[in-house]
C-alpha cells in the first residue's frame, strides 16, 4: 500500500522526506515484548529515546535531554545525545531489555542519531 506525503517547499519539503522514510522504516520495524523497538525522536533542539512494546501499546523505558540530570549538561548537542543513549540503555536494562530494535524515526544514521545509538551500545543495550 502506498503512502503520499505531500510535496512542499523549503523546511516543509525536509519534513516530508522524513515523514516518507519513517514511514518505509515502519513498515519493516516492529517492537515485541522480547525485543522492544528503541525509537529516537529529534528536533532542533532536544532529542527523546523510548523504548516501546509495540504489541502491548507500553513505553517501558525513556530519555530525554529535558530530563534533569542532563538539562543544561556540558558540550553540544551529540554530546547530550550520548548522555541519553547511556540513560536510556540503563533505564531499559533496569527494566528487563537487554534487546531492542533500533527505529532511527526517518532521521539519516549521522550525527547525534548515531551518538545515541553508540552511546546506548556501549552501556550494554545490544541491537
Amino acid at each position: 500500500m502506498a503512502y503520499g506525503v505531500k510535496i512542499a517547499k523549503g523546511d516543509a519539503y525536509k519534513r516530508a522526506a522524513i515523514k516518507r522514510r519513517h514511514i518505509r522504516v515502519r513498515k519493516h520495524v516492529s517492537g515485541t515484548p522480547v525485543r522492544p523497538r528503541l525509537v529516537v525522536t529529534r528536533s532542533n533542539r532536544n532529542i527523546v529515546a523510548q523504548v516501546i512494546d509495540d504489541i502491548a501499546g507500553h513505553t517501558l523505558a525513556s530519555a530525554s535531554t529535558l530530563d534533569t540530570s542532563i538539562r543544561g549538561g556540558e558540550g553540544d548537542k551529540s554530546a547530550q545525545a550520548k548522555q541519553v543513549g547511556a540513560l536510556v540503555a540503563e533505564r531499559a536494562k533496569a527494566a528487563g531489555v537487554e534487546t531492542v530494535v533500533f527505529d532511527r524515526g526517518g532521521n539519516r544514521y549521522a550525527g547525534r542519531i548515531a551518538a545515541l545509538a553508540d552511546a546506548a551500545r556501549e552501556a550494554g543495550l545490544k541491537f
